[in-house]
């Protein structure tokens, strides 16, 4: 057998199999919120909600940036599953090199064109004088971190596409622990502001390639040796990642338009409703990134199970993430409404953000049931490359959760748009539901 077509080396999917892609990405995940978590906690201890709100601000400008770009981590999981599934081992290597060249050109892009990139995203929020000031100097730092964290999303979706859970657990951790502590560092230690938390993500960004290089450089070698660099470009291949990236970019900036919507809202009602929105919004990325685990497992296990034609393969993948996953949301829903307050009064001094979080709480601590489904259908859709299916039901489904912002809240405010938001989650996830049948009929 060739070093171009190697046979598959993954035995059948069983509980075990799930929970060891699942955990470690759980727990590198632990700490991906908790930078966004830190940040606010470090600014809240300054007690001015505007700073929390321009945490807030720029945390949804770069997520919205770079999530755009989604497709790099996701698209990549994906198509590197599957090419394993296949026994395409210098496939695998192509596809990790193509990713990376797409995410180093974004991100330069992004450098060239800060300036006007800046003043349109900072537009668009909406938030208060000094919540915009503190958030574009925050941008003007943060922003040279877009090569690195672009490629960070390819090196991540690489290794979880090959199952390699215990490599982008440490990709994670290394990325979100130097963050975390850096953060802390520049603005408790040396008073920075906003400036300190913008640039120990920085650095953070970079430490992680760096750190990703090396794990490339180690994991090589398992899959044969290197062929010629033309099946980097190879038209067919390029073809295939266009039509799936292309794909997950529109998703991707209709996803994260809906949380720029939601920020945005969240900002015209004032700098203390949106520095609560932010408190309990963070609340929901703890849940989310917890869920992301087995829906990643969905990924990895979906994409390797359609790429080798295994049917039997492919129904325990989606049982068993799917069981994990609901489990976890449930355990996680009371969790957050168990623990909200504390968590509130752990992320902010200010009493009138603290009582406005408390208002909204049981809207935040819905989103884990809410979203689960919609979570895992991601999973198994970016597993199969379903991509096209993943863009029209996003469509549908933002369409209907800004119609829905308009009729509620008018009469329910804040209230009303949290609604809107735990009504996004579960269309996503019944309209992907009632596409899963044709994916099933579409692979085997």
């Amino acid at each position: 057998m060739s070093a171009d077509v190697a046979r598959p080396r993954h035995g059948p999917v069983t509980h075990r199999s799930v929970l060891a892609i699942a955990l470690p990405i759980v727990l590198s995940n632990v700490s991906e919120p908790l930078i966004s978590v830190v940040d606010t906690a470090v600014i809240g201890q300054l007690g001015e909600a505007y700073l929390i709100g321009a945490i807030a601000l720029s945390g949804i400008i770069f997520a919205y940036l770079f999530w755009m770009f989604g497709f790099l981590r996701m698209g990549t999981t994906g198509l590197t599953a599957q090419a394993l599934g296949r026994g395409d081992t210098a496939e695998l290597r192509a596809i990790l090199w193509r990713a990376m060249l797409i995410g180093l050109a974004a991100g330069a892009f992004y450098i060239i064109m800060q300036k006007p990139v800046s003043s349109l995203a900072l537009a668009l929020t909406e938030g208060s004088v000094a919540a915009e000031s503190a958030a574009a100097r925050y941008f003007t730092i943060r922003i040279w971190s877009a090569p690195a964290a672009l490629m960070n999303f390819a090196l991540l979706g690489w290794f979880i596409g090959l199952g390699r859970a215990r490599a982008a657990f440490a990709l994670q951790l290394i990325l979100n622990l130097t963050n975390i502590a850096l953060d802390a560092l520049f603005v408790l230690a040396f008073d920075m502001s906003v400036e300190g938390v913008a640039l120990g993500t920085l650095i953070a960004e970079y430490t992680a390639l760096l750190a990703g290089l090396v794990f490339v450089w180690r994991t090589l070698p398992d899959y044969g040796p290197a062929k010629a660099a033309v099946r980097i470009f190879s038209s067919r291949a390029v073809k295939v990642m266009m039509a799936v990236n292309t794909d997950l970019f529109i998703r991707s900036i209709l996803l994260m338009s809906a949380f720029a919507w939601f920020t945005a809202q969240g900002a015209k009602a004032g700098d203390v409703v949106l520095a609560a929105n932010a408190v309990l919004i963070n609340l929901f990325l703890v849940v989310a990134f917890f869920l992301d685990g087995f829906a990643f497992a969905a990924e990895a296990l979906v994409g390797r199970s359609v790429g080798s034609r295994d049917r039997a393969a492919f129904d325990r993948a989606v049982y068993l993430s799917s069981f994990w996953a609901v489990t976890l949301s449930l355990i996680a829903a009371l969790a957050v409404w168990l623990g909200g307050n504390l968590f509130i009064d752990l992320l902010s001094t200010n009493l009138d953000v603290r009582m406005q979080a408390r208002a909204y709480l049981i809207w935040a601590a819905l989103t884990p049931i809410t979203g689960v489904a919609c979570f895992q259908f991601d999973g198994i859709f970016t597993g199969a490359t379903r991509t096209g299916d993943m863009r029209n039901m996003m469509i549908l489904s933002f369409a209907a959760y800004i119609a829905l912002w308009a009729l509620l809240a008018p009469a329910y405010g804040n209230h009303g748009l949290w609604i809107a938001l735990n009504a996004f989650f579960v269309i996503r996830g019944v309209t992907l539901a009632l596409r899963y049948p044709a994916l099933v009929r579409s692979v085997f």
